[in-house]
């Protein structure tokens, strides 16, 4: 017991690229306002460097995932995830990452809340933020998620083990569709600030679909050399501000970056090229079907997010969409797309059918590592609770 502080038991687990800070749900407060302040509080509050929290003052470490029983009788556990912000008092639950999805699985078998059947558990996870299911496919020895294997995803050293993560169910998470305006292209004009071609895709979480070229890009650039060009992101947010008044989440586009920083995430697309990553790594163009730099939480992502991949993997499957079109003949026709992303190649697994003429996702899988850090407990000051 400590006089002026409460312990609150957590885990720190790596998911593919990102990192977050996992908590039992009934080991936070039941008042959802309660709640955020200790999660906010965790992390470090508003502060930059979050220095006096768990948070990592980056974008892909500021996520907390919360996990407990299941409320569906066809599913094993409860998910929550939640995009913390070092800006402001936000926790963003509009939407979902699909790195931290690949730790639930591994988690909920960690913590008793699902029995491990070897050599492979599948759980089935409810998303509640879109009241979805993701399957994932956890290895498992002795009661426990293996962590060794020969597995390696770009952005992340070493191996590790596979765990499959099938997205199939999360199309339309969002809108009800997959196609929200029923067109696989739009055009957003936005007068003398020109006129864009734009996809819209709701599928694992929400996306715009753009080409480099549109704005006057290579499309091999790195991350801090698109966000070093402030013209370039004020564009970026203007036209994704637009698309998140299409996807519903905000009702005036001026406010997306206030109200729905999270979603929509923003991909830049263009065709297979051979470039130099920013962590040392090259990528040949033989090597990658289509390249893609994407934007979430109003910063760009340094590899590639989990339920991006997936995002992209369908738009690939909707012919005559921004990504379809960067694709080649016999791209369009493999159930695997290879993206490549500023630190390397992602693989994922998408199909697709025509059902009265609307294209239905048949399979969207992705492969990732996950691995627990720390369990322990984290100490919450007692004015977060007055």
């Amino acid at each position: 017991m400590h006089p002026d502080m409460q312990a609150i038991p957590c885990s720190i687990v790596r998911g593919g690229t990102s990192k977050a800070v996992f908590f039992l749900e009934n080991n936070l407060p039941q008042d959802k306002e309660l709640r955020d302040k200790v999660i906010h509080s965790a992390f470090g509050g508003v502060d930059v460097r979050q220095i006096d929290g768990l948070g990592g003052a980056d974008t892909l470490t500021s996520k907390v995932a919360i996990v407990g029983p299941s409320t569906r009788g066809d599913c094993d556990v409860d998910y929550t995830f939640g995009q913390v912000s070092f800006q402001a008092e936000l926790v963003d639950y509009k939407g979902n990452c699909g790195n931290i999805s690949s730790a639930v699985g591994p988690f909920a078998i960690d913590a008793g809340l699902v029995r491990a059947v070897e050599p492979v558990t599948t759980v089935r996870i409810h998303l509640t933020n879109t009241g979805n299911v993701i399957v994932a496919e956890v290895p498992v020895k002795d009661g426990k998620a293996l962590t060794h294997g020969d597995f390696a995803i770009a952005g992340v050293p070493g191996t590790g083990s596979r765990i499959t993560l099938d997205f199939s169910d999360t199309q339309g998470a969002q809108t009800g569709e997959l196609l929200p305006t029923g067109n696989a292209k739009d055009v957003f004009d936005f007068g003398d600030g020109g006129r864009y071609e734009v996809s819209l895709v709701d599928a694992g979480n929400p996306l715009v679909f753009i080409t480099a070229g549109a704005l006057g890009m290579k499309g091999t650039e790195t991350p801090d050399e698109i966000e070093s060009n402030r013209e370039l992101m004020e564009r970026i947010e203007m036209i994704r501000g637009r698309a998140a008044v299409v996807f519903g989440l905000v009702d005036d586009e001026k406010k997306a970056a206030a109200e729905s920083p999270y979603v929509p995430f923003f991909a830049i697309v263009s065709p297979p090229a051979s470039y130099e990553c920013y962590n040392g790594a090259h990528v040949d163009r033989e090597d990658v079907d289509v390249v893609s730099r994407l934007l979430f939480m109003l910063h760009m992502h340094k590899t590639y997010p989990g339920t991006g991949t997936v995002c992209t993997g369908c738009a690939a499957r909707i012919p005559g969409s921004v990504v379809w079109e960067q694709l080649s003949e016999e791209a369009r026709g493999n159930v695997v797309l290879r993206i490549g992303h500023p630190a390397g190649v992602i693989p994922v697994e998408a199909a697709s059918e025509l059902r009265d003429g609307k294209v239905f996702i048949t399979r969207a899988a992705f492969y990732r590592t996950a691995r627990k850090i720390m369990d322990g407990v984290v100490y919450i000051k007692n004015s977060v609770f007055e």
